[in-house]
């Protein structure tokens, strides 16, 4: 279970539309000229999920950048136990037919 998501906002891409502002007023603050400024560190809790994301799907410079969901720190210890499963490898005599290459 997540503790939230978590968001950057990158200034220099923000063409001041203030969309973000509008949909999530919590998170973004206009200045001025319009253009948005983060506030806060970009944590978002889930109950404020939905507007947050609307206001990044939303941004037509896409200025907002989803960084991922927030974990909680865990114990190593109550941690199952993750392996990484490979790919079994393509075989040669498929490729080649599907490509039409000969060697």
């Amino acid at each position: 279970m997540s503790d939230g998501l978590r968001i950057r906002l990158d200034r220099t891409l923000c063409d001041g539309f203030g969309i973000c502002a509008k949909h999530a007023p919590d998170y973004f603050s206009l200045d001025d000229w319009g253009y948005a400024s983060l506030v806060g560190d970009g944590t978002v809790p889930e109950r404020d999920r939905d507007a947050v994301m609307r206001a990044l799907l939303d941004c037509p410079a896409h200025a907002i950048i989803y960084m991922g969901e927030h974990r909680p720190s865990e114990n190593q210890q109550d941690r199952p136990d993750v392996t990484e499963t490979l790919e079994p490898a393509p075989k040669t005599e498929d490729n080649e037919a599907i490509s039409g290459f000969v060697r």
